[in-house]
């Protein structure tokens, strides 16, 4: 069990490093890579289930998002793209929103429509 969690930590890593998530000098982070990182939540934001869980694919997307919103910049671009995807997807917005609490990942703020990222 332990060398898969290696393998998926390696295996994330690396395809982190592949985005370009990891360059520190980089500018905000980008709506794209957020999309890119809820999508493996996809069926449970459109259908309801399953529910995420900690170690799942939407769950590792959700944490690095928490890995990338690393600056007050960094979190509060994550934060409007966000808030851009549950504009979007208004009737899945509660799902989009209970994302962090399964996964069990702190973003640092709240995900809803009366946000205000600044």
């Amino acid at each position: 069990m332990q060398s898969h969690k290696t393998l998926t930590a390696i295996s994330i890593s690396i395809l982190l490093t592949w985005l370009g998530l990891f360059n520190w000098a980089s500018a905000e982070v980008d709506c794209t890579t957020v999309t890119t990182l809820v999508s493996s939540c996809s069926s449970f934001i459109e259908h309801g289930f399953p529910d995420p869980m900690p170690g799942s694919p939407c769950c590792e997307g959700v944490n690095s998002l928490n890995v990338i919103a690393d600056t007050t910049e960094n979190k509060q671009s994550v934060c409007s793209c966000l808030m851009g995807l549950i504009s979007t997807y208004d009737a899945n917005a509660t799902a989009i929103a209970t994302l962090p609490g399964f996964c069990g990942v702190a973003l640092g703020f709240v995900i809803d429509p009366n946000t205000d990222c600044s």
